[in-house]
């Protein structure tokens, strides 16, 4: 530890040793150079007008050959780096001319496809099927035949009420001719006409009884799966039992569905506040036009028409049910698909309209860059009405200002800027002129 704290008292001493050194340099050179500064000041202190004007005459040609070095060097400088550049320049933007335009007013919405008619084909009397006619997802047309029950019993009970009605009326004719004779009284006639009609009532009971053995389509559209096969014991109730197992089959449901493809409904709910802009333009003669976009790809469009707007609003999703018809021609819409709707509810008159990208969310609020006759912008606030699809609906602006699309950043009121030039692949080809007409 003694050769340690040794050690330390002589590198302290030989600090303070270099720094006495340093501070008898600077003050040696200090006194060295004084006197000249001294003599300096006072020679400067010496020089009166009439020295100074004598110095200008002497060195006049040098000193008139030194400014103009300094002035030509300070117009180089200026025209090589101008003032523009050496501060950024014009900023480069993307600019339109706004004007005005009629604007669609759109609501977006999602549905479901849903089919114009359904019937559920079910028994009226239980009997059992004799023959099918049809074939599973087959295209039915209205009145075609579907299903044959076992009609030979309905069918005699008809031919014997039929037999007894005819009988019925010909005993009534041969009353009428005994009475013009007077070989009845009139009383009898009348009985008979009453025989003659119940026959004829119990008759027509039993063609109605025997044609509920034909079962025909009610619309057209496609068949479904067919719930029941040749034989199948069905009833005139709301179950068809046509279910499969081990040992037997049988199925609960219609015998068969017929569904109507063409044309095909959307349902749909729009909300709350939106209802005053449907119903303002419902009042006019113009239907109400969907576009109806089916999946997810948004491949298949279709457009069509408002059919109704429900009568009542449901409370929960404060909405109200809406349902339009597509055409369906193809037959490539199926019941309960997933929609995208978007219904034109009106149309905006007149309404300056601009790039959605052109308008500014400022501390202050919304704003766009007008640019005028001297290439510089100005912030104008503005209040967006609509916005649909990258276009917006704005006031605050009038049509034939020239307003900042792209080339937004940094920009503030007063700045400079200059229109980006056009790549080569966004100019329009040159107009060629031929001879040949238009075909």
């Amino acid at each position: 530890m003694s050769k340690i704290e040794s050690s330390l008292d002589k590198l302290v001493i030989k600090l303070g040793q270099l720094k006495d050194a340093g501070k008898a340099r600077l003050c040696a050179l200090w006194q060295k150079c004084s006197p000249r500064l001294d003599g300096s000041i006072q020679r400067i202190k010496q020089i009166d007008y009439a020295t100074a004007k004598a110095f200008v005459i002497r060195f006049k040609w040098r000193i008139l050959l030194v400014l103009i070095v300094l002035y030509a060097g300070s117009k180089a400088y200026d025209y090589f780096f101008p003032a523009g550049k050496k501060g950024g320049g014009p900023q480069v933007v993307t600019s339109v001319v706004v004007e005005k335009k009629d604007i669609p007013l759109i609501i977006e919405a999602t549905g479901t496809t849903v089919s114009n008619s359904i019937v559920d084909i079910r028994p009226m009397v239980t009997n059992t099927v004799s023959k099918i006619h049809i074939k599973d997802g087959e295209e039915v047309k209205e009145g075609q035949l579907l299903f044959t029950l076992d009609d030979r019993n309905d069918k005699a009970n008809y031919e014997k009420l039929k037999a007894l009605a005819d009988d019925a009326q010909k005993q009534y004719l041969r009353a009428k001719e005994l009475v013009d004779k007077n070989f009845i009284s009139k009383a009898g006639l009348e009985t008979s006409l009453a025989n003659a009609k119940s026959a004829q009532a119990a008759a027509r009971s039993a063609e109605v009884l025997l044609s509920f053995d034909s079962i025909r389509s009610p619309i057209n559209g496609r068949a479904g799966i067919i719930n029941v096969f040749p034989g199948s014991l069905v009833q005139a109730s709301n179950v068809v039992t046509t279910a499969t197992n081990s040992s037997a089959t049988s199925s609960v449901g219609s015998m068969v569905t017929i569904t109507q493809l063409n044309p095909m409904n959307v349902q749909f709910v729009i909300p709350e506040k939106d209802i005053p802009i449907i119903l303002e333009n419902r009042k006019s003669d113009t239907p109400l036009t969907v576009k109806v976009s089916i999946g997810n790809t948004g491949k298949n469009t279709y457009e069509g028409q408002v059919l109704v707007i429900d009568n009542q609003v449901d409370p929960l999703i404060a909405s109200v049910r809406v349902k339009a018809q597509i055409p369906n021609d193809k037959l490539e819409v199926l019941p309960g698909q997933f929609a995208r709707v978007s219904l034109y509810a009106n149309t905006l008159k007149d309404v300056i309209a601009v790039p959605t990208q052109a308008v500014v969310i400022g501390p202050a609020g919304r704003l766009v860059y007008v640019i005028d006759k001297d290439d510089k912008v100005t912030a104008k606030p503005v209040k967006v009405s609509y916005e649909y699809l990258g276009t917006s609906v704005i006031t605050g602006i009038s049509a034939g200002d020239r307003i900042v699309v792209e080339g937004k950043q940094n920009l503030r009121t007063g700045s400079k800027v200059r229109e980006a030039k056009p790549s080569k692949s966004e100019q329009p080809p040159a107009d060629k002129t031929t001879s040949a007409e238009p075909k």
